[in-house]
């Protein structure tokens, strides 16, 4: 497994799923959308519950229930990550996979959303384990993903590994001759299993290439700039040595093991190596802090990569930065953005902010059906182009219409997929 499960410092409360549809509704009220088109795009088409049986290597037999939902596909193939933790659930799953379809629709991808997972804590079960248990899940999904249709990638605690794994099992399911032809039935993949340079600091890297582009407009010097960092795994930790590569200053690092903070500064790239497989705490280039207090960590930039609704009514308040680069999907709640949005604290929300890894993800699937490898910088080039690209019309849509970011951002997608609805004669 790719390390430390990123777990949130508070505890989820009430629907995430509620939450979309909040964020949603508020987007659909400023923009008048047709109450008809509204009841499309707010319900999900599909949803899998699969419950599967796996011998583990004690010989036992244990009973696994894993998910997967499909929101709306009007503009490509579903497309949505795997996660693989104890909190998942058919509420959560549906609320990622909402967001997806808004996520790629403001990106200007022809994909549509989806999302799914095992209910499972990883670090309870071996290597040899988790192979099997992916590979029957993969075998419980069978015909509800497919190259054209829909393709999974990976998300929490799922990494290259646990793709490669898919990727086998579902090849072995087709006959011999079309199996290479059907490469693209999942992204995230290894390179040398037909994945792409850049997929694994690609969400990452979408985080920085946001927060340079909101510094640019706020005379914010990424050069002295000071970020904390919640959730230290593919995300958090790739987002944390872009910007410190610009001359941002990470001051505070937060995960399940605990936080660390140096005022001073702390070198990601020893970070990373350190918390591989351990985690954060213990970290000896800095010094232990309270992880209840974390959020309070005077920065100019908070970066929240962990999970779900970590800025809520009651933590707020409690913000000292100018920006939140929402790192992981849904980590600020409708509650916690209303209070963000009359403190002056200003967010670039999920859907943008951590759309890079699918961006990249696109930009693989395209690789494999054209069975040609494209150069790393054409592909930092490209998700550059159209990360900025994407901030800027959301940005300039906020501004003209006085409302937030993340209220605009909704508004650009909501408007794509409806109209290609619209045009298709619904």
């Amino acid at each position: 497994m790719s390390g430390v499960m990123a777990r949130p410092a508070v505890a989820r409360r009430g629907s995430v799923y509620e939450d979309v549809r909040r964020q949603f509704d508020r987007a659909a009220d400023v923009m008048g959308l047709d109450p008809e088109v509204r009841k499309i795009l707010e319900t999900t088409t599909n949803e899998i519950v699969v419950h599967f049986p796996v011998k583990l290597d004690g010989g036992h037999i244990e009973s696994f229930t894993g998910y997967r939902v499909q929101h709306n596909n009007v503009l490509g193939p579903y497309k949505g990550g795997l996660r693989f933790h104890p909190a998942v659930d058919l509420d959560e799953v549906r609320a990622l996979a909402s967001w997806m379809t808004w996520k790629t629709a403001l990106a200007g991808i022809p994909f549509g959303g989806a999302k799914g997972g095992i209910q499972i804590d990883p670090s309870k079960y071996s290597k040899r384990e988790m192979e099997h248990i992916t590979r029957r899940f993969t075998f419980a999904l069978a015909g509800n993903i497919g190259p054209e249709y829909d393709i999974p990638a990976p998300d929490v605690n799922t990494n290259p590994q646990i793709m490669a794994w898919i990727l086998d099992t579902y090849l072995q399911m087709m006959p011999a001759q079309q199996r290479q032809s059907c490469t693209h039935v999942v992204t995230g993949k290894p390179v040398e299993a037909g994945g792409s340079v850049g997929r694994e600091k690609a969400t990452g890297q979408g985080v920085a290439y946001c927060v340079e582009a909101w510094a640019e407009d706020h005379e914010l010097e990424m050069d002295g700039a000071t970020i904390a960092v919640q959730g230290f795994g593919n995300v958090g930790s790739w987002a944390a040595r872009l910007l410190a590569a610009q001359g941002a200053r990470l001051v505070a690092v937060q995960d399940v093991t605990g936080a660390v903070a140096a005022p001073g500064g702390i070198d990601p790239e020893a970070l990373a190596a350190w918390a591989q497989g351990r985690g954060v705490a213990g970290f000896p280039g800095a010094r232990p802090t309270d992880p209840e207090t974390f959020l309070e960590t005077p920065c100019d930039v908070l970066i929240p990569a962990a999970l779900e609704k970590q800025i809520t009514r009651e933590t707020a308040g409690a913000l000292r930065c100018r920006l939140v680069a929402e790192g992981a999907n849904g980590p600020t709640d409708p509650d916690g953005d209303e209070i963000l949005r009359d403190r002056g604290i200003a967010v670039i929300p999920d859907i943008l902010c951590n759309a890079g890894g699918v961006i990249v993800s696109y930009f693989e699937w395209v690789q494999n059906l054209q069975h040609f490898r494209w150069p790393l910088e054409q592909i930092q080039r490209e998700e550059e182009r159209k990360l900025v690209d994407a901030f800027h019309e959301m940005y300039d849509l906020a501004e003209s219409h006085e409302i937030t970011m993340r209220t605009a951002a909704f508004y650009k997608a909501i408007t794509r997929v409806s109209r290609a609805h619209a045009l298709g004669g619904i």
